[in-house]
């Protein structure tokens, strides 16, 4: 039964090169972007895609380290860090985030919809991912 659905075979090692796939495709996404909205909507439209694109990569990635953590907690191995650490770097990420959003719009005063659409690339590739995942 289990090789009809491959996603019940879905291995830790697999949730991380996913996740790392997802972070690349974001980054292809966010320079094709950043090129067709300087194009189209200036400079400034471009940056804020860049930082929306910054604050999701870096919560995409974050989350990879939190569900490493957990995967080896649950599976009684070492954990390549303490959690003390793991939770602070997350709630450190927080706060960076909420910086660079709010130093973005403040300098930049560009659309908002870039910043918007930077932040929606993590999405979209997280569901590209899934769906390919799905069809193998």
């Amino acid at each position: 039964m289990n090789e009809a659905n491959p996603l019940l075979n879905f291995s830790d090692a697999d949730l991380k090169a996913t996740l790392r796939r997802a972070l690349r495709m974001m980054a292809a996404m966010a320079v094709f972007g950043f090129g067709v909205l300087n194009f189209l909507s200036g400079w400034r439209a471009g940056v804020l895609l860049l930082a929306g694109t910054l604050v999701s990569g870096t919560g995409v990635y974050e989350w990879q380290q939190l569900v490493g953590h957990m995967n080896a907690k649950l599976d009684n191995q070492k954990t390549p860090r303490s959690t003390g650490w793991v939770l602070t770097t997350f709630f450190l990420r927080l706060g960076f985030a909420a910086a660079v959003i709010y130093v973005s719009l403040r300098c930049f005063r560009g659309p908002y919809y870039a910043l918007v659409a930077g932040l929606g690339l993590a999405a979209l590739a997280l569901l590209v991912e899934v769906a390919r995942q799905s069809r193998s």
